[in-house]
Order: structure tokens, then sequence, then C-alpha cells
């Protein structure tokens, strides 16, 4: 379930994120609300796996899949330029989130 539980974190952190571009300083209200309450339940499903695993390896996790994601939504949606480096720089986040998941003892223990 722990990884139910960061998945769902990373989604509403996304979800807030990507709202809190809409919020135009948070002076219009519903991306306003979407943000404050997607951050809300980000942190709320964030802390559940922390219970069990290490708070480095959950937040390097959580911080390296959102901000994959991020990129994507603000190339996609928002039409944002990534240039080469970018690009390598994102390659680099998601090699590092693989290597921790598949190579790295520290979340059997």
């Amino acid at each position: 379930m722990n990884y139910v539980f960061l998945s769902v974190a990373i989604v509403f952190e996304v979800i807030a994120t990507t709202a809190l571009k809409q919020t135009e300083g948070f002076t219009r209200l519903l991306p306003s609300l979407v943000t404050v309450g997607g951050y809300a339940l980000a942190f709320y499903f964030l802390s559940l796996p922390l219970r069990a695993l290490p708070v480095g390896i959950i937040y390097a996790i959580w911080s390296g899949v959102g901000i994959v994601l991020i990129t994507a939504i603000g190339w996609i949606w928002f039409r944002q330029v990534l240039d080469p480096a970018a690009m390598i720089g994102i390659a680099l986040i998601i090699a590092g989130v693989l290597v921790i998941n598949l190579f790295s003892d520290t979340l059997a223990h």
C-alpha cells in the first residue's frame, strides 16, 4: 500500500502544481482552492508511506516523479520549450528514480 499512497500523493501534487500556474498569484478562486486542497491531500498521502519507509528515498521518488510529470505537462499543455540540457536533466532524474527503485536495498529495510 505504501506505493499506492505515494502514487496518490504524486498525483495530487501534480494537480496542485498545475493549478498553481493558473492561480495568477492566488487572485483566482477556483485554481487557488485546487492548489491548496491538492497540496494538503498530497502531503497527507505522502505522510502515510513515511511511517514505514525512509524519508529521503520517499521524498526523492515523490519529487523526481513530480518534476518529470510537471515538466511533461508544461511541455504539452503550456507549450513550454525544452532545450537539450533540460531533456538530459529530466532523463537523469528518471534514471535516478529507477536506480532507487530497482537497485537500492534501502526500501527493503
